[in-house]
């Protein structure tokens, strides 16, 4: 009996590693590099390149290990030392991640750049900011993508300009403190006076002018130069300024109207349909002992719902379907009466759900 002959396989596999990959000339280089060591080592906290790189060889493949050759990093690189060559791949490649791994990483990204956006903008109708639910909502309707090549902060201010076009939504404004000569008082004032800022206190002491302002931060570098010629200095007191009292809401009018309107159509309904369910109710217990001999009976309601009509009907009834789903829970059937305060409970509790944001 004959045995297959195994052959060997002249390449080196490499599989569960991080790989980054470089483009160069219409070439493809990558680099094996260890887990979640490429992002420390961009982000400067990993020092170590033999915690980085699982090995200094630089691969055409690295998940068929095939090697780069020599001819090629030379054409693309100008050298074949392949340390040199790992550092640029690591510095400028692009990271490989799976398709899981990507979704979480643009999705934590989503997230942090909705927060940015919360904390530098405001309702314009109540000074506060939005809820990160109602920001994240927004970005979805400007069909806003994440490019994970920019840093969360430039992408930020990116939405927010795109966000103005379409809703009330604007910057929040940084407190500063201006200190500058006396002799200079009547120059800034001016200008503060065009940019709209608005000035909380003014105080002299030695000569020198201490103006504590609000404004718009798009002024900010206007302003910082206008200081520096002034012979004067600027500080930074806030980032963002928002309105006193409670944050991160929305208008609680607004809010509550929707609610109660929301409220009162569910109540409407839960109405009519318990108006319905009696009149089936009041059908069945209608008649006498004999009629119910003569009357269809629905096994899953367990209750007598009259001619053939009538029973086709029942099937549609909401009474009938709501047993339905107790049924496949193992659930005993319910009367009229009782479904009608059981769908009115989930009512209840499926509108406060949505409202509890």
């Amino acid at each position: 009996m004959s045995r297959s002959l195994v052959q060997p396989v002249g390449q080196k596999r490499l599989t569960n590693v991080a790989v980054v990959r470089l483009k160069k000339h219409g070439m493809r280089f990558e680099i094996a590099c260890y887990k979640n060591k490429v992002l420390s080592w961009r982000a400067g906290v990993e020092k170590d390149l033999d915690e980085v790189l699982q090995s200094q060889t630089v691969y055409f493949n690295v998940s068929k290990g095939v090697l780069a050759k020599s001819k090629d990093m030379i054409a693309a690189f100008g050298t074949d030392d392949q340390s040199k060559i790992c550092l640029e791949i690591l510095e400028k490649g692009e990271l490989q991640v799976a398709g899981k791994e990507r979704e979480s990483q643009l999705s934590s990204q989503f997230r942090d750049i909705a927060t940015i956006v919360m904390q530098k903008t405001v309702n314009p109708q109540t000074q506060h900011p939005y809820t990160i639910s109602m920001i994240e909502r927004l970005m979805h309707e400007i069909h806003f993508a994440v490019d994970p090549s920019q840093n969360s902060k430039k992408q930020a201010l990116e939405v927010i300009r795109e966000l103005q076009k379409h809703f009330p939504i604007k910057r929040s404004p940084m407190r500063l403190r201006l200190i500058i000569p006396e002799r200079n008082t009547s120059s800034l004032m001016e200008k503060l006076n065009i940019w709209n800022a608005n000035v909380i206190s003014k105080d002299e002491s030695a000569n020198q002018l201490y103006i504590v302002c609000e404004m718009e931060p798009s002024f900010f570098r206007d302003c910082d130069s206008l200081v520096r010629n002034l012979q004067g200095r600027l500080e930074i007191l806030a980032d963002s300024v928002h309105a006193e009292g409670e944050t991160h809401v929305d208008q609680h009018e607004a809010t509550e109207e929707n609610l109660s309107q929301s409220t009162k159509a569910v109540n409407e309904s839960v109405v009519q349909v318990g108006e319905k369910l009696q009149k089936q109710a009041i059908s069945t217990r209608s008649g006498s002992s004999e009629d119910q001999g003569r009357k269809s009976k629905c096994s899953t309601c367990n209750a007598f719902v009259g001619d053939t009509k009538d029973y086709r009907e029942h099937f549609k009834s909401e009474w009938h379907k709501h047993n339905l789903k107790r049924k496949t829970r193992q659930l005993p059937p319910l009367s009229a009466e009782e479904c009608l305060a059981d769908m009115e409970s989930d009512e209840s509790r499926a509108d406060l759900k949505e409202y509890s944001f």
